[in-house]
This record gives C-alpha cells, sequence and structure tokens, in this order.
C-alpha cells in the first residue's frame, strides 16, 4: 500500500513540489471553460487542452519530449523505451505514436484536404481582386517575423529567437491553424505548444480583435460602401481553378506544394462532382478523426518545464502584434485600391480583413462590421473572396519560410 501511494500522481506533485505542472493543468481548464463554455474554436481548443492536461499530469507517461528532442525523431526510443531520471525504463506513450503525425506533417495536410472539400472558391474566382486582399492580410506574418527577430537583439534573457523560430512565430499572423503547426513542425518543433495554442486563440478571437482595428482604419463614407453583386462562376471555372493553383504554387514555391495541393485536392472533390463519396468523406469523417489526433498530441507538447517560460510570452506577444498587422494590412490596401478604381466600383474595405484566412469567421466578422452602419449592405459573400484567398496566402509564405529555413 506504501508503494502503492507512493507512486500516485499526488505524491510526485507534493514530493517534487511541482508547482508548475499545477499551473499548467490549471491553465487546461481555463482552456477547457473557453471552448466548452464561451465557444472558442471547440473542435480543436478543447482537444487541445485536454492534450494539455494529459501530458502535466505526473505519472501518466502518454508523452516523452525525449523522443522529438533537437527536432528529430528517435526511433530507438520509440522502439526501445525511454530511461527515466529515476533509472527506470518507460515504454513510448500513447501520444508519442500520435505526435508522429505532426511530427511528419500528416495531420496538417490532411486538414487541408478537408477544408478544401469545405470551401467555396467562386467569390475569388469572381473577383480576382480579392487575392490581392488575401496576399495583403499576410503582412503580419513578415512583421512579426521581424519583430522576433527584433526582440532577440534587445538581449532580454529567454527571448533569444533563432531564425527558424521566428518564421515559426510570424506565421501565427496568418490565421491559420493547420499551416502554423506545419511550420512550427518543420523548423522550430519545440515551440509547437505556446505557438499552438495562440494560433488558435488568436483564431477565436476574431470578433474581438478586428472590429476596432477595422473602425479605426475606415471612415463611416467607406464602411458604408456598397459593392456590386458577384458574376455567377461556372462549373468548369471550379473545376479548373484548383488544378490552376497546384500547378503555379507548386512550380512557383515547391516548398508550399503539400499545403496548397492538399487544399485544392479537396475542392476538385467538391466540385468536380463525380466523387460525392470522397467529397463528404473529406468533410466529415477525414476531418473530425485527424483534429482529435492533432489536437490531443498538439495540446500535449505544451508541458510545464517548456511551455512556462519568458519566451512563451514573447511568443504571445508577437503573435498578437502579427494578427493586428494582418488585418490592418487588408484594410489598407483596400482603401490604396480605391484610389485607382472609379465611382461604384470601389472595394468596402471592411472586406480586406478577412484576408487573414479565418474561414467563415473573418468574413462574417465584414459583414457584421458592414451592417453596423448600414443594415441594407451585404457584404458576406464579398469578404469569403479575400477570406479564401488568405489559406492560399498563408500557405505560401509557409512555404516560403520553409524554403528559406527547412
Amino acid at each position: 500500500m506504501t508503494n502503492f501511494l507512493n507512486q500516485a500522481g499526488i505524491a510526485t506533485l507534493i514530493h517534487n513540489a511541482d508547482w508548475k505542472s499545477i499551473v499548467m493543468i490549471l491553465i487546461s481548464f481555463v482552456l477547457m471553460y473557453l471552448a466548452i463554455g464561451k465557444g472558442f474554436e471547440p473542435l480543436l481548443l478543447l482537444p487541445i487542452a485536454f492534450g494539455m492536461l494529459l501530458t502535466n499530469l505526473p505519472g501518466a507517461g502518454m508523452f516523452h519530449s525525449e523522443i522529438f528532442e533537437g527536432g528529430h525523431i528517435h526511433w530507438d526510443l520509440i522502439k526501445n523505451g525511454v530511461t527515466l531520471s529515476n533509472g527506470a525504463n518507460e515504454a513510448a506513450g500513447l501520444i508519442d505514436i500520435l505526435y508522429l503525425g505532426v511530427k511528419l506533417g500528416i495531420y496538417p495536410c490532411l486538414i487541408f484536404i478537408g477544408v478544401g472539400a469545405m470551401t467555396d472558391f467562386g467569390p475569388l474566382i469572381a473577383n480576382p481582386k480579392s487575392l490581392l486582399l488575401g496576399a495583403a492580410a499576410q503582412l503580419g506574418i513578415f512583421i512579426a517575423y521581424l519583430g522576433a527577430l527584433g526582440l532577440s537583439k534587445l538581449g532580454i534573457p529567454g527571448l533569444e529567437f533563432t531564425q527558424k523560430m521566428a518564421a515559426s512565430i510570424g506565421i501565427i499572423g496568418g490565421a491559420d491553424g493547420p499551416t502554423a503547426i506545419y511550420v512550427t513542425s518543420r523548423l522550430a518543433s519545440e515551440l509547437l505548444g505556446p505557438i499552438a495554442i495562440a494560433a488558435y486563440s488568436y483564431m477565436a478571437l476574431v470578433p474581438v480583435i478586428q472590429p476596432p482595428i477595422m473602425r479605426g482604419l475606415t471612415t463611416k463614407k467607406e464602411r458604408m460602401i456598397r459593392m456590386d453583386a458577384l458574376r455567377t462562376v461556372s462549373k468548369k471555372e471550379k473545376i479548373v481553378f484548383p488544378i490552376a493553383v497546384t500547378a503555379f504554387v507548386a512550380l512557383l514555391v515547391p516548398s508550399a506544394a503539400p499545403l496548397v495541393g492538399s487544399l485544392m485536392l479537396g475542392n476538385l472533390f467538391r466540385e468536380c462532382g463525380v466523387v460525392d463519396r470522397l467529397s463528404k468523406t473529406a468533410q466529415n469523417e477525414l476531418m473530425n478523426i485527424v483534429v482529435i489526433f492533432l489536437g490531443v498530441s498538439v495540446g500535449a507538447t505544451a508541458k510545464a518545464e517548456s511551455f512556462l517560460s519568458p519566451m512563451t510570452l514573447g511568443i504571445l506577444a508577437m503573435g498578437i502584434v502579427a494578427f493586428m498587422c494582418g488585418t490592418a494590412g487588408g484594410v489598407l490596401l483596400a482603401k490604396f485600391m480605391n484610389i485607382f478604381l472609379p465611382e461604384g466600383k470601389k472595394i468596402n474595405p471592411l472586406i480586406g480583413s478577412a484576408g487573414v484566412s479565418a474561414v467563415p469567421m473573418a468574413a462574417r466578422v465584414s459583414q457584421k462590421e458592414g451592417q453596423r452602419e448600414d443594415p441594407s449592405n451585404f457584404l458576406l459573400m464579398h469578404a469569403m473572396g479575400p477570406n479564401v484567398a488568405g489559406v492560399i496566402g498563408s500557405a505560401v509564405a509557409a512555404g516560403v519560410f520553409i524554403a528559406l529555413f527547412g
């Protein structure tokens, strides 16, 4: 009985005075409350929070960071087990196995297949100018990247970021969780926990973060601009689009091909009309299964010793800067484009903020802000153009970083 009590998790917490693990468990409870009680990105925030709980429970042995130390997979430890500090040997845990899908870049690509199958690129095809707004909203990615490097120059202990770390932090500004996870797993896997949590937290806070920036950068007259109805896009255009985009991006930025190709494959399933079973599977069963595996395994990387540090605070700070700059970039480019557009053809700058690619939440925020000024103005379909363009833009930005630093 004494041996049993000494091996219990509560005894480990008390004996080791492991306050960091207790803090992480409390943080996981807060994230679960936000997911369940407030509905903040529950599909991913809930599995991430539960993964965080599992990995910080002492003695559970579900995740061993030693297996992935140095950015590599130590297959010998998966096969032979991990030697603990007390000399005991412990077999690889459940989440160690699930995390291989993150480390090998499998889960983000599978999620992109599902995202593509659920996405209608019609508004982007009907208004190609939307692609520019989606690209402008990626401004936050590169500003945060430079900001992280600049922060490192200040010499503050715990805030030293390498080029790879800065690139991983910057990609938070794309407001695209799977892309952030994909880049970080390739470049700075030790930061996966805080970056994933920052990315999904800020995505959930789109309705809170974006409106003040949108109102601050636009006038009442600009927010009331009405846009012409979009033209009808033919089925042939919708089928050709994913094929053409895949070929173009793969030739221009080959390292972005896995993400963009997966996105466009899912969209081709949707639009071609001959593989309805595959399209429905990608949207539902595949997407749901991968989201569970991805969320739990990413949350498990948020171990107390790595998460509770000044570096995590720096990541959260640069992440919000990236997100705000991305929102501003899309709005400001729309205002700039209006200088050259004739009356009656001007763009409502509110749709530029949707380029941050949090689909479809950012587009809904544009619609809501437009109707605050004019309840009869409908911007949703116009905002969907920059919104889906932002998904492509963030994937291309990810490919650029991987090509530069991978």
